[in-house]
């Protein structure tokens, strides 16, 4: 996808060409609302942002002049209440991908708040915005000598009850472990023992899940994962979705037209209206079996000072806390990492 490109002035009073995304992914590469959410409204109301290529590590901006739509990621959106306002008074849409895992004993996220006071923030949000708009996230599902599928399955029980009135969707994925090499290094060198999931172990934890569903009534579905597991009522899921986009701002003309989308009016032959989409918005540039629409991630990989020991987004814990440290020095910069 070749983003709509625009001129910005930037602060120093250069011109510079940017890119000027509908959507943008707040974010995949770190945790945007729970350690920079001060920052990225900051760059929101200056209208702009810098973004390096995390493969060529060219630069370059980003513009929010023509943004009709931000999906935050985040494993404690707490900071970030105290933003929505200003999302409503800009008139720019939103929905949250919440990660709600429970690894607290096993200390796998050891900067990321207890369990049960991220399930009170997720209530809270619910509460605030609708629970349409906030998905919660089991993401990754992670074996080890001391979690079988019988302890996740009890630690989802747990937090599935508190949250069966206060989301409509749970997503999750199985820790692929074997794919990133410095995953299975961190996990080596802090001593956790990690089994990979296999074909049985999935299936096993697909059949409880579904009984487990019985009693929430959630729409269950996987994040990039190849295993079909449709008997058991589990889709493949987009994270920036189009259909739940359609179903939540479809008035909203210009991320209508974006997504090539003609809303028709009910009229006496079509009482309950229709929609029509007209081209497939799948973005290329994400792993195979994702299925998420195209949008503009401008998150930066090293900087999420979660630690947690499976991340694949830091390359070591030193290099994000440094990072951290440099943001915090300059907090007003254009780049998270105040370069």
């Amino acid at each position: 996808m070749n983003w709509n490109k625009t001129k910005i002035q930037i602060n120093n009073g250069e011109f510079v060409e940017a890119q000027a995304p509908v959507i943008v992914s707040a974010s995949r590469s770190t945790d945007i609302p729970a350690f920079y959410s001060d920052w990225f409204f900051q760059r929101l109301k200056e209208g702009y942002v810098k973004w390096k290529n995390p493969f060529n590590g060219v630069p370059l901006y980003v513009s929010f002049q023509n943004t009709r739509l931000i999906v935050f990621w985040s494993k404690n959106h707490k900071p970030m209440m105290k933003h929505l306002d200003y999302l409503n008074e800009k008139d720019i849409n939103y929905y949250f991908q919440f990660t709600l895992n429970d690894y607290d004993a096993e200390k796998l996220e050891p900067q990321v708040p207890n369990v049960q006071s991220r399930i009170e923030t997720f209530i809270e949000l619910s509460e605030k915005i609708g629970k349409e708009k906030v998905i919660w996230r089991f993401d990754p599902l992670i074996l080890t000598d001391k979690i079988g599928v019988d302890e996740l399955l009890r630690k989802i029980e747990n937090i599935g009850d508190q949250l069966k009135n206060h989301t409509n969707k749970l997503v999750f994925s199985f820790a692929d472990i074997k794919t990133y090499k410095k995953v299975q290094n961190n996990l080596k060198s802090n001593s956790i023992y990690y089994q990979e999931f296999n074909e049985r172990t999935m299936t096993e934890f697909a059949a409880s899940l579904q009984h487990l569903n019985e009693n929430w009534h959630f729409e269950l579905a996987t994040c990039a994962e190849q295993i079909p597991l449709e008997k058991y009522g589990i889709e493949h899921n987009k994270c920036v979705d189009d259909d739940l986009i359609i179903k939540l701002f479809s008035h909203d003309k210009v991320l209508m037209d974006f997504l090539g989308v003609k809303i028709i009016p009910p009229d006496m032959f079509n009482p309950e209206g229709s929609i029509e989409k007209k081209r497939n918005n799948k973005d290329k540039g994400q792993r195979q079996h994702c299925g998420c629409i195209i949008s503009k991630d401008v998150g930066e990989y090293n900087t999420c000072p979660h630690l947690c020991e499976y991340c694949y987004a830091n390359a070591s814990k030193q290099i994000a806390l440094k990072n951290w440290d440099l943001h915090k020095q300059d907090r007003n910069n254009a780049m998270i990492k105040g370069e």
